[in-house]
């Protein structure tokens, strides 16, 4: 992994073979970065995502091996236990241009992975909501 910091943020340039969500939960561990916004693109490949089951309190996963698109990485990192925990939805694409998505488990890149995260200063944390059966994002203000 490559990274440039300028100011707040990072470009972060994930290489060929590393994989994505444990590269940069490592990152975050190592910059001490708490509360972030991350986006990002690529390509990909041995990808894990899925969708949540509200009524089964569950995920519902799938493995893709092949090489995909990365057309959108969307996610934010928030305490989870006081570890840096990277939650994110990514869209994908196959070489037919049909799309799929959800909730990232982990993926690794094939050829790049261009990264952008933002740091902010905030306390946001996780903690089980019992109802949703997730840990949820808590924070200090309620409207």
């Amino acid at each position: 992994m490559q990274y440039q910091k300028i100011e707040r943020d990072y470009f972060i340039y994930i290489e060929k073979n590393e994989m994505v969500m444990d590269t940069i939960t490592k990152f975050c561990i190592s910059e001490n970065i708490k509360n972030a916004r991350i986006s990002g693109i690529g390509a990909v490949k041995n990808t894990e995502i899925g969708a949540y089951d509200i009524l089964k309190k569950e995920y519902i996963k799938k493995k893709y091996t092949d090489t995909l698109e990365l057309i959108s990485f969307e996610g934010n990192v928030t305490l989870k236990d006081e570890i840096p925990f990277v939650h994110s939805h990514v869209a994908l694409s196959n070489h037919d241009m049909e799309t799929l998505g959800g909730h990232l488990f982990e993926t690794t890149i094939s050829a790049v992975g261009e990264f952008f995260l933002t740091k902010f200063d905030g306390n946001g944390y996780r903690s089980l909501n019992k109802d949703v059966g997730l840990p949820c994002i808590c924070l200090e203000n309620e409207f």
